[in-house]
């Protein structure tokens, strides 16, 4: 039992009420709201510093230091990886790991974000959006990591991103 009614179609997000059964046996109503999805990226450079942005989000109230993010439209998340990264960083990369998949509110949210590390970075001219407000920020990984622990960096995916950038870089 997967009962969904579409209750709202926006341009990015869409708001179902679903009738499920949970694996218990429990039947109930859940709101859904649907996303694409996205791609982020933990850029470090030969310098061991990593691109952060400064970045006003208007549902935060404020600035948020997050890495270079944007959403899948219809695009694989690796090409999106590789866009965000040159337009909101101003750098190619030679060298892309997986860092897996982040849910950033499952409950609710259907959004997942696929996380990549990017190496051997090559400056480039950034191509920002005219939609995006943001300043980009060359902090050293340490550092970076320490934000995150301290909790500076409040946005899930970048926190996340930058946890799992430090285990594969072996810096943990």
């Amino acid at each position: 039992m997967d009962e969904r009614r579409r209750i709202y179609t926006g341009r990015v997000v869409t708001l179902d009420v679903a009738q499920v059964r949970l694996p218990n046996g429990h039947e109930t109503t859940l709101e859904i709201i649907g996303h694409p999805g996205g791609a982020a990226v933990v850029a470090v450079n030969g310098q061991d510093e990593v691109c952060l942005l400064r970045q006003y989000r208007h549902v935060a109230g404020g600035w948020l230091w997050e890495i270079p993010a944007g959403k899948l439209d219809g695009e694989p998340p690796d090409v999106v990886a590789r866009r965000e990264l040159e337009e909101e960083a101003g750098r190619r990369a030679g060298r892309w790991d997986s860092l897996g998949r982040y849910f950033a509110s499952p409950g609710v949210f259907a959004e997942i974000v696929h996380l990549y590390l990017a190496r051997d970075l090559e400056a480039i001219p950034p191509r920002p959006e005219i939609e995006e407000v943001f300043e980009t920020r060359w902090i050293p990984l340490r550092e970076a990591l320490a934000w995150a622990a301290r909790g500076e960096i409040e946005d899930g995916k970048s926190a996340v991103a930058l946890l799992r950038a430090a285990a594969r870089l072996d810096l943990t």
